[in-house]
């Protein structure tokens, strides 16, 4: 099971780190979000850790951070199962270096491809680079090279990803989306992977999901969460990442308590003690 707390996961198609990464979120987010980004595959993501692996921000700062980072299009969390033959599930946060809108989140978390008018994230561009002519790559390829950003002990080369990739192309024709496919592929990895080409031709080969007759139906193996309260919505539902109730829970918090002054307090004070005492006029029972 990954590690507790939604264990860390990396979105694919992220831009190349540089040094103003963040440089547009509020200082304690982007604090957080470089904190993040530096963290290994699996790394527990939940408040209580984050909270204790740096000295600035405590529980509550650090969740309101995440919401926050949530909404920018940094992250998502999500209930996912192992791979296809067990039920057993774990829950994760894919975090994204570039951040992206709810159409991409949604179209990666459930569909697992990436492509389209759904990638908004900002790309980078700085005068010293160069474009590169682009090749329109198949699915299965794309879901092939982006193993190593899932878990670098997979990372394959254009070689590998070419002769792999028919093989591949047989999981997406029989249902499974790339999603699926990158899940079922690095789970259960062995601390050392000597040979990452080898490993993945056998696992797409013992692992292929079985033909299906009639009307195709992708097998469930992820739910998204809200990122706040951990709600299981749909990806319609969850605007920012979080849930209606949470989105308006900024507006609906109670305004907060006006401290008085000490002169209010002496004032307040003295009103009480009148207000107790006996009065002279009054004739005491003995």
């Amino acid at each position: 099971m990954a590690s507790p707390g939604y264990g860390k996961r990396s979105a694919p198609g992220q831009n190349p780190p540089r040094a103003d990464d963040f440089a547009q979120l509020p200082a304690r987010e982007a604090y957080l979000a470089r904190l993040v980004d530096r963290l290994p595959e699996g790394a527990a993501m939940d408040t209580k850790t984050l909270a204790r692996e740096q000295p600035h921000y405590g529980q509550q700062a650090v969740r309101s951070a995440l919401n926050r980072l949530s909404v920018a299009g940094h992250l998502r969390r999500v209930r996912e199962r192992v791979d296809g033959d067990r039920t057993q599930w774990v829950f994760r946060t894919y975090f994204s270096r570039t951040p992206r809108d709810d159409a991409w989140w949604s179209r990666f978390l459930t569909v697992g491809d990436t492509d389209g008018s759904a990638d908004t994230g900002p790309a980078q561009v700085h005068p010293d680079e160069r474009p590169h002519p682009r090749v329109d790559r198949s699915p299965a390829y794309r879901a092939l090279a982006a193993l190593g950003l899932a878990d670098p002990r997979l990372a394959l080369s254009a070689r590998d990803c070419d002769s792999l990739e028919p093989l591949a192309a047989q999981w997406l024709a029989r249902g499974a989306g790339t999603a699926y496919l990158t899940t079922a592929l690095t789970a259960g990895l062995p601390p050392a992977v000597h040979s990452p080409a080898a490993f993945v031709h056998r696992s797409l080969a013992d692992k292929m999901p079985p033909e299906r007759t009639g009307e195709p139906t992708a097998p469930v193996t992820r739910v998204l969460e809200c990122t706040d309260c951990r709600t299981p919505s749909r990806p319609q539902a969850l605007l920012g990442g979080l849930c209606r109730a949470c989105r308006a829970g900024a507006s609906d918090a109670p305004p907060p308590r006006t401290r008085l002054s000490p002169q209010a307090v002496h004032r307040h004070a003295a009103r009480v003690r009148a207000s107790v005492r006996p009065n002279p006029s009054v004739r005491q029972p003995h």
